[in-house]
């Protein structure tokens, strides 16, 4: 029930990540880093700014396009996802709605391109989930601010560009001091403090960062001074579409190789997709990626109709994260001691489905939210 469109984009980036990632995964991987290039090659096809428009560079499609393009890309390789995800919301879709004219001519045309990355840089070592607390700090000095501060777990930390910066700038006015920032990366006092050695997502880099007097010039402000916490707070929700795409591929990539090995790995005399025992599962894994998926994508349509979708959002991402390392981990049981091997690819990917739990808010907190917004719900 896609449009043409939506179908167009699913499947280029489908094709490109058959092509261009997939062969290449397990071998970046080991590397812990995929070449910079590969970006530039998803700029080519509008997969870095799937949601922007034109005029800046971007495919200009909408949201359901760019939640099938994450998913398609997730499934060949988690890390990568991610990276494409962060560029193309929170930061593209901010500098799209918030940004001025200079900062989109300057800034934005460079993300979508794919001579530029941009990443987020919301949490801190100390505040995980919880944005109102953070600490980074922006004083105004002339026609500057000047940040001090820390950022924990930031996806392409040290390769990005560009920075979305969320700071501290009232403090005496709580969660209405927050400001937006949007900045290069090559401001001095930006420094990577700690390359992060993980569990999975090895083909980008996670960094630490200390923001040290980093001077940021008024225009690198976006939207409005004291109102970041509600643009960190609205991108969430899109990002939480994003990692159920994520998730949803993840597992998907987990499924495929699953089947096929159940498809010609014998046992007691027949294949083993012949057992009851290993074919429910097939059925089950299945089933709940399409539950999942269905989630994503309803929130996704919410989102582009207009509506509010925070709470399909948390639904969609609590669902599927969950759904994603369940899936994973079966996949792994049905290839048996050849599952706990880099021989294969359920061990890489179940590595990588693992964090979708925890970024973007935990599923604890997702569970918070859903709670909160239950009063509406029609039962």
């Amino acid at each position: 029930m896609l449009s043409d469109e939506q179908r167009q984009v699913r499947d280029a980036a489908r094709e490109f990540a058959a092509n261009e990632i997939a062969p290449f995964a397990a071998q970046w991987d080991r590397d812990n880093g995929a070449p910079r290039d590969i970006y530039r090659a998803m700029a080519a096809i509008g997969l870095m700014g799937v949601t922007i428009d034109p005029v800046y560079g971007g495919a200009g499609a909408d949201f359901v396009s760019y939640a099938l393009a994450i998913e398609e890309i997730s499934a060949a390789d988690g890390g990568i996802s991610n990276v494409m995800a962060a560029n193309n919301s929170p930061v593209g879709i901010a500098l799209q709605h918030l940004g001025t004219d200079w900062q989109k001519q300057h800034y934005l045309t460079k993300l979508t391109s794919g001579e530029w990355i941009g990443c987020i840089q919301l949490t801190e070592p100390h505040t995980g989930s919880d944005a109102a607390a953070i600490t980074t700090t922006a004083v105004r000095d002339g026609d500057h601010y000047v940040i001090n501060g820390h950022k924990a777990f930031i996806t392409a930390g040290a390769t990005a560009d560009l920075a979305m910066i969320i700071a501290v700038t009232d403090p005496a006015a709580g969660k209405r001091g927050l400001t937006a920032f949007i900045t290069p990366t090559n401001n001095i006092g930006y420094e990577v403090v700690r390359h992060e050695q993980k569990l999975g997502h090895r083909t980008n880099d996670t960094c630490e960062i200390r923001l040290n007097a980093m001077r940021v010039p008024t225009r690198d402000v976006l939207g409005e001074v004291g109102r970041g916490l509600g643009i960190a707070l609205a991108n969430l929700s899109l990002g939480r579409i994003g990692v159920a795409a994520q998730a949803t591929g993840g597992a998907r990539a987990a499924l495929k190789a699953a089947r096929s090995y159940a498809q010609q790995r014998e046992t007691f005399g027949k294949l083993i997709n012949q057992h009851q025992a290993i074919a429910f599962k097939l059925a089950e894994m299945a089933t709940q990626i399409e539950a999942a998926r269905q989630l994503y994508l309803h929130a996704a349509r919410m989102k582009d109709a207009g509506m509010d979708c925070a709470r399909e959002a948390s639904m969609a991402k609590l669902f599927a994260s969950e759904m994603a390392e369940r899936v994973a981990s079966d996949a792994i049981q049905i290839h048996g001691g050849y599952g706990f091997l880099n021989d294969y690819p359920v061990e890489k990917i179940y590595r990588d489905v693992r964090v979708y739990q925890i970024y973007e808010g935990t599923s604890e907190v997702q569970k918070i939210l859903i709670s909160r917004l239950l009063d509406d719900l029609d039962l």
